[in-house]
């Protein structure tokens, strides 16, 4: 056997440290990446709690905080005492927002405004945010809808197919312990058909509402009980803020626009036609969600002279034909509310009864599992 062709001693050695070296290289340019992305992720935390440029940031994620179920997170970005002064301004501006006597009329239809459609459905998107604007071009034809059973909410899905209504949108705030609440217990008032179905209001005289009149004008804004019985109002719930009043906006900006989550906000046109805008949210990659400004510009650009806030987050929802338009984006699937805002051919048909009648609010239990 030819001795030349047997590996040699001296080549053998030479093979292993090759290995050594390329094992030490790969160890080494990972380290270096992990080192860099460390660098990289405390240079980033620097910034955002000490730069003064990234203080619109800190709020901007405080803010987005406070919408959730994790809001106690917020101290960590902004400290404790600030997030409840942040949380305090909010609510003393909400407050304030609500103030301006509203002084808008809805103009009687055209003949071709009364051909269109009664709901008009529209996709719109915008940095972050995908949603949908429905429009309906009758605003009478509008009721609110509650629950068919004591002690438990009901899914947006359910009140339309129950009632026959057409399409359906969240309404109202509710009690919500840990975000899962059994969505029975409203927060303020409830009135459908110019009934007073349900007064949480303890010892506060005023609330601020969203609703409509007899006329089918849409009142936001802070109310009395009397005040609210002065002006016929037929369909209403508590929320806030007040978005837009007399044609104009009344938040200056997007750093005002209390954070970016899903929403639901109602507002009306000069011809009277209805603008409910949907922005879902929490869902990288399809929507992240929108802020109250990014809300305020829409209704805007979509000739809204009145505006308010609606509840959101997991609860937004639209209905339509019996189907969900949106995705919402609650982990427990579509949830169950206390109030809707139902669309119908024939609203004088609806069968809509108070179940709330002769129970005490104080005594509700907004945590209590439905059907125990």
């Amino acid at each position: 056997m030819n001795s030349s062709s047997l590996p040699q001693r001296n080549t053998v050695r030479k093979k292993k440290p090759v290995r050594k070296r390329k094992k030490k290289s790969f160890f080494r340019t990972l380290s270096r990446v992990f080192l860099f992305f460390v660098f990289l992720l405390l240079a980033a935390g620097g910034w955002l709690y000490f730069a003064p440029s990234a203080q619109n940031t800190r709020y901007l994620i405080a803010d987005t905080l406070i919408t959730t179920q994790h809001r106690y997170m917020a101290k960590y970005i902004i400290g404790e005492d600030e997030l409840k002064e942040r949380v305090t301004e909010y609510n003393l501006r909400f407050q304030h927002m609500g103030d301006e006597k509203d002084t808008h009329v809805i103009k009687e239809p055209t003949a071709e405004e009364q051909d269109k459609p009664l709901v008009e459905i529209e996709k719109v998107s915008g940095t972050g945010y995908t949603g949908f604007v429905m429009t309906v071009n009758d605003p009478t034809k509008v009721r609110l809808g509650v629950p068919d059973k004591t002690g438990s909410g009901e899914k947006v899905t359910s009140m339309v197919a129950r009632t026959g209504a057409i399409a359906g949108v969240n309404g109202g705030g509710f009690a919500d312990p840990n975000w899962k609440g059994n969505g029975f217990k409203p927060i303020g008032l409830v009135i459908s058909q110019g009934k007073l179905f349900y007064n949480g209001l303890g010892g506060k005289n005023s609330t601020q509402i969203v609703g409509l009149d007899k006329q089918g004008k849409m009142i936001a804004g802070n109310y009395t009980l009397n005040e609210l019985s002065k002006l016929g109002v037929q369909e209403a719930v508590s929320f806030q803020p007040r978005i837009i009043v007399n044609g104009k906006g009344l938040i200056k900006n997007a750093a005002e626009g209390w954070g970016i989550a899903p929403r639901t906000a109602m507002g009306q046109r000069a011809d009277g036609a209805l603008l409910f805008v949907v922005i879902d949210g929490r869902q990288p990659g399809y929507s992240i969600g929108a802020n109250l400004y990014d809300v305020q510009q829409i209704m805007l650009k979509h000739g809204a002279v009145i505006a308010a806030n609606l509840d959101g987050g997991s609860s937004t929802v639209l209905v339509k034909d019996n189907e969900i338009v949106n995705k919402p984006s609650s982990q427990y699937g579509e949830r169950y509310l206390p109030t809707a805002f139902l669309v119908f051919d024939h609203p004088e048909q609806a069968d809509i009864k108070n179940i709330w009648e002769g129970l005490d609010p104080s005594k509700i239990d907004a945590g209590k599992k439905r059907g125990k």
